[in-house]
């Protein structure tokens, strides 16, 4: 491996060096874009009940922004909770902006590579027909051998290029999409608690719901 690796001249080593920066930015963005980190389950929940029992304090709302990024927009939301509705939902807005900006962190850079290992890969493919060429205009076609260095840079070159390139744009589309997936769930808590503090939603206690057949046979007969 080694050795097929150094036989295709020096633009291996950008791609290879693309290609653990890729693996860093991949196993960072699923480690910081996990749900329970980003969104957590019961956030919402709990500042409606402090919002509900009058406890939407100063040392509250810091907590909240230091929860999470669901936490720091709803805190600048917050802050506002005494304006009107269009401040405090312009609030929000801001701050989502700017958590999804930190949540597409190092993306760019993975389609970056995504885009440009196999232009890199092209560059040695043509630079190892040059020197195929190179070798059969002083050399002539008579002995292979040397012509099989050119040959093997242009190959391996394309070949790596490529694999680095394909994993990356799998996992750039897979992370857009989780960061995507991770918005629409912050705007749907943000929209809950706007609509709550300035709106006319009531905060209903959760129900068990009787089993199906239960409902139906304690259901009062018709007229």
């Amino acid at each position: 491996m080694v050795n097929i690796l150094s036989s295709g001249g020096w633009l291996i080593l950008p791609l290879l060096f693309a290609s653990i920066l890729a693996m860093a930015i991949v196993a960072e963005r699923y480690w910081a874009l996990r749900r329970s980190v980003v969104v957590p389950p019961n956030l919402v929940e709990q500042i409606l009940q402090w919002h509900h029992d009058e406890q939407l304090t100063q040392e509250t709302i810091v907590e909240i922004h230091r929860s999470s990024p669901l936490g720091r927009m709803l805190a600048a939301g917050l802050l506002n909770r005494n304006h009107p509705r269009e401040v405090m939902k312009e609030s929000l807005e801001e701050s989502g902006r700017h958590q999804v900006h930190e949540m597409e962190r190092y993306l760019s850079t993975l389609g970056t590579i995504a885009a440009g290992a196999p232009l890199v890969g092209l560059l040695g493919t043509v630079m190892g027909i040059i020197k195929v060429f190179d070798a059969i205009t002083l050399e002539g076609v008579g002995d292979p051998t040397i012509l099989s260095g050119g040959i093997s840079e242009a190959l391996i070159t394309t070949a790596v290029g490529l694999s680095v390139a394909i994993p990356s744009l799998i996992f750039y589309r897979l992370l857009k999409r989780r960061v995507d997936e991770l918005v629409v769930e912050m705007e749907q808590a943000a929209i809950r608690v706007v609509e709550i503090i300035h709106g006319n939603w009531e905060v209903e206690p959760y129900l068990p719901q009787a089993p199906l057949s239960q409902q139906i046979t304690e259901a009062p007969p018709p007229p």
